[in-house]
């Protein structure tokens, strides 16, 4: 690897650019969707699979993300990985109906969902190993601007263009990113060229899109099939992780789980995952089902939150360099739990800039949380075993976005009928509205019980790289 002989910055923009770019594409049709369903002919449930199809290629390709990235360049896989995401955008520009859409985006999707492993893997490799905290901090940064700014850019354009503007966009954007990573970009990662297991590939593939599937299917579809896709998804995962620990080069090495903090970090991803993305969720619910604002609206109200997120984001990983994580992971989970008990207590008098301080405070915590528990995670691993890490870890945030989001709009639905189920009168507005608020107070109460149990375990995390070594 000859980090001397390159341009580090130039290398970082490229490969940060290019991973905002995959992240924004992901969010940046949920503004779109009642126009396309009127366009093209088709019920709210298909026209979901824009976004669920999406998730589900990424959801495969993230896992077989650290065999690739051990077999090919860094340059050969970005620009690979961006191909596939221009052709898909290309596709999208013309497609005629649903089906051709959904195509482009997967199509996309299979970019995306190496894009972000790429950005982290390499991002560390070419940075010292006292700089980690920072560089998670910008990839994390990245992480979360991406998805928020996508239903932002696509309201406002959405506004004055068709749908397919919100494509056109993309393409001098991608272009950039081929390019600069031709002509930028290095080999960062030692390439071990691991031998090709195609039955893990598939059995990680049906795995991972089973589960993510089952996961989004949930309260749409009957109980027995929603159990009969988990036990299969269950099962499939078994064998691809039972077949990783008998290959001498897996696809994926599970063993990094051995490591106990590496794994109660990975936990704790998906944990934070769950809730920042399901905020997104539930309070725009809120927003625009009580209040009637616009999805726009509501994008812009809690875009502040995300914007202190960020930046607080790259200063939370500054500041694990300089002290590690052993104070700044528990105080960012505790920061949560408090102002996550406040926006539980909402009401319906409750101002729309109260609920987005208290919303700013939330993605304060996590901003403190987020980078350097994932930093201290793969600190607990040797450097050959870090792809792999990144690997694990992307997955998770995956399957974080797929878990919050049913979860908590589940629960907010089972406090709102529960509420309307004992009233005296279920039909009145205004009992309606408070039925409204009673749903998000319990989802949010049980998303602040989740955070706490975090807290608790997040004072047994071992914080020294140079401990974890000796285990």
């Amino acid at each position: 690897m000859k980090v001397k002989e390159t341009n580090i910055k130039a290398m970082m923009a490229i490969l940060l650019f290019g991973g905002f770019l995959s992240l924004f594409n992901e969010t940046i049709l949920n503004v779109a969707l009642s126009k396309l369903m009127a366009e093209m002919g088709v019920s709210a449930i298909t026209i979901q699979w824009l976004s669920t199809g999406y998730v589900l290629i990424v959801a495969i390709m993230v896992p077989t993300s650290a065999f690739l990235i051990n077999t090919f360049t860094t340059k050969k896989l970005y620009i690979g990985a961006m191909s596939f995401f221009f052709a898909g955008t290309i596709l999208a520009i013309f497609a005629v109906n649903f089906s051709i859409l959904l195509a482009a985006r997967m199509i996309q999707a299979i970019g995306t969902g190496l894009l972000a492993p790429i950005m982290i893997n390499s991002a560390l490799a070419i940075n010292p190993r006292e700089k980690h905290g920072f560089v998670m901090g910008l990839c994390t940064c990245v992480v979360l601007v991406g998805p928020s700014l996508g239903p932002i850019v696509s309201g406002i354009v959405l506004q004055f263009f068709s749908w397919r503007a919100l494509f056109i966009i993309l393409i001098p954007l991608a272009l950039i990113c081929i390019s600069g990573g031709a002509i930028y970009l290095k080999e960062t990662v030692e390439i071990t060229k691991p031998k090709i297991d195609y039955l893990s590939i598939l059995l990680s593939s049906i795995s991972f899109a089973l589960i993510v599937y089952g996961i989004s299917i949930i309260g749409s579809a009957s109980t027995v099939i929603n159990i009969l896709i988990f036990i299969l998804g269950i099962l499939a995962l078994t064998l691809f992780c039972k077949r990783q620990l008998l290959l001498e080069q897996p696809m994926l090495d599970i063993r990094a789980f051995r490591k106990p903090y590496f794994a109660l970090g990975a936990l704790l991803v998906i944990i934070m995952q769950m809730v920042q993305f399901s905020m997104n969720i539930v309070l725009p619910m809120l927003f625009e089902n009580v209040l009637n604002l616009s999805s726009l609206t509501s994008a812009l109200i809690l875009f502040p939150a995300v914007l202190i997120c960020s930046i607080m984001t790259i200063v939370s990983g500054k500041i694990y360099d300089k002290i590690g994580g052993k104070t700044i992971i528990p105080l960012g989970f505790l920061i949560m739990f408090i102002f996550l008990m406040m926006m539980s207590r909402i009401q319906p008098s409750t101002s729309i800039i109260t609920i987005a301080i208290i919303n700013a405070f939330v993605y304060f915590g996590i901003s403190l949380a987020w980078s350097p528990d994932q930093s201290n995670a793969l600190n607990q691993l040797e450097a050959e075993s870090q792809t792999h890490g990144v690997a694990i870890i992307n997955t998770f945030i995956q399957l974080g976005s797929a878990l919050g989001t049913p979860l908590f709009v589940g629960l907010m639905t089972t406090g709102q009928n529960n509420y309307l189920k004992y009233s005296t009168s279920p039909n009145e507005p205004e009992t309606k509205i408070q039925a409204l608020y009673s749903g998000f107070s319990y989802s949010i109460t049980i998303a602040a019980i989740i955070i706490a149990i975090a807290f608790i375990f997040s004072f047994t995390l071992r914080h020294k790289a140079e401990d974890a070594k000796k285990t």
